[in-house]
């Protein structure tokens, strides 16, 4: 009885009827189960022959959800989610940037250029094409930010975790892999910083005399793009990029031969859109070829296209007003030619020349003499006809700090 759930009068009222009467019972049961499923059968014939029927169904449907489920919604739909910031994912460390002549660019771990005694005979940063130098190199943390300005007035934006991270000798990946450079457009200067809303400034100087200091702020949101960070003129192009704290001393070369030394409080501090103000007066068909920060000590080099080129002592520049036409700094002649380009240089320092055929000399500034700013100067590398020093390039013989 137990199984069944019955109590014992329940089990005596079953086992008090007749036999036939259990049978009846049974019977009916069956008999109402068979008109159900015939009834179920019908509906859904009819279901299946009556579009109206269907789509009252569904109907019916959904408002019986509706009713059960209509209340408000308890979890919120938000149009986005606050994504990682990759940069959260990569370990600060300190790393050394290396940059070529050519655009090669890599980084690699400060760990990877070991100390040594003084004297040492060093070791090899970097495996370049014969035709290649290493013009850059520098230390920075793999979180900085890496500003790369072009001749165009363009600039790009990089971190440094973002460049190949190669073996000491690896030359690295070329620029146009990692920045949307166009045809005619090439890198004039790569700056580390650590902060980009930092107080300082960024000067920019053009080959038609035109200077411009942003703060470090504005550039502070670059596109992946890259952004203008200069407005420049009709047939002019970015020539130089300097970081200052806003009180340095500029000096300036010309093609011509002339130079002028002027204080960077003379120039207000502009937007990205602004065009710049003069730095240099300049004499019909003169361009600017070098722009650099005074330092105390030190001198400045010139190299004329013809190979020529002299060390002046910076003390031989006063210091001028903005905009002015400068002092001589070299006998332009046909024999030299033109100012290729110049550097604030010291003893230490050495330079690369490079010229029209694509051969290059290596020159240790030490070897080249001292002379006043009307001088003439030496020839630093023989030119042939039809030839002419393009460019030179302080080489970098030991890592710097930014």
């Amino acid at each position: 009885m137990s199984g069944f759930g019955l109590s014992e009068k329940q089990a005596q009222a079953i086992l008090d009827m007749r036999l036939q009467r259990l049978t009846g019972l049974e019977r009916a049961k069956i008999e109402e189960e068979y008109a159900e499923l015939l009834k179920t059968i019908n509906y859904l014939k009819e279901i299946l022959t009556s579009e109206e029927l269907v789509l009252k169904i569904i109907k019916d449907e959904l408002n019986e959800i509706k009713n059960r489920y209509g209340d408000e919604r308890r979890t919120q739909i938000e149009k986005r989610i606050d994504e990682i910031d990759i940069e959260d994912l990569i370990q600060e460390e300190e790393v050394v940037i290396t940059l070529t002549h050519s655009g090669y660019i890599k980084r690699i771990s400060s760990d990877a250029y070991s100390s040594q005694k003084r004297g040492g005979k060093g070791i090899q940063a970097m495996t370049t094409k014969e035709d290649d130098f290493i013009e850059r190199i520098f230390v920075t943390s793999t979180h900085s930010n890496l500003l790369f300005f072009t001749n165009l007035g363009r600039v790009y934006k990089l971190k440094a975790y973002e460049l190949p991270d190669a073996g000491r000798v690896a030359k690295g990946l070329n620029l146009i892999n990692l920045i949307p450079l166009s045809p005619n457009e090439s890198v004039r200067e790569v700056i580390s910083i650590a902060d980009l809303k930092d107080d300082g400034y960024l000067l920019m100087g053009t080959k038609n005399g035109i200077i411009k200091k942003t703060p470090l702020s504005e550039f502070s949101s670059i596109r992946k793009n890259g952004l203008n960070a200069i407005n420049l003129r009709e047939d002019d192009e970015l020539l130089k990029i300097k970081k200052t704290r806003g009180d340095a001393e500029i000096f300036i070369v010309t093609a011509a031969g002339f130079a002028i030394r002027f204080s960077e409080k003379d120039i207000r501090p502009m937007g990205r859109s602004a065009t710049g103000v003069r730095a240099i007066t300049l004499r019909k068909g003169d361009i600017a070829v070098g722009m650099d920060i005074v330092e105390e000590d030190k001198d400045v080099l010139v190299v004329s296209e013809n190979g020529f080129g002299k060390r002046t002592h910076l003390s031989e520049y006063k210091v001028q007003s903005r905009g002015g036409k400068g002092l001589i700094t070299y006998k332009v002649t046909e024999k030299t030619g033109k100012i290729t380009a110049a550097r604030i240089v010291k003893d230490e320092d050495e330079i690369m020349l490079i010229n029209s055929s694509n051969i290059a000399i290596r020159i240790l500034v030490s070897d080249i003499s001292i002379t006043s700013r009307n001088a003439m100067g030496v020839t630093l590398m023989k030119t042939v006809e039809n030839e002419k020093v393009l460019a030179i390039a302080k080489i970098n013989t030991s890592v710097e700090t930014e």
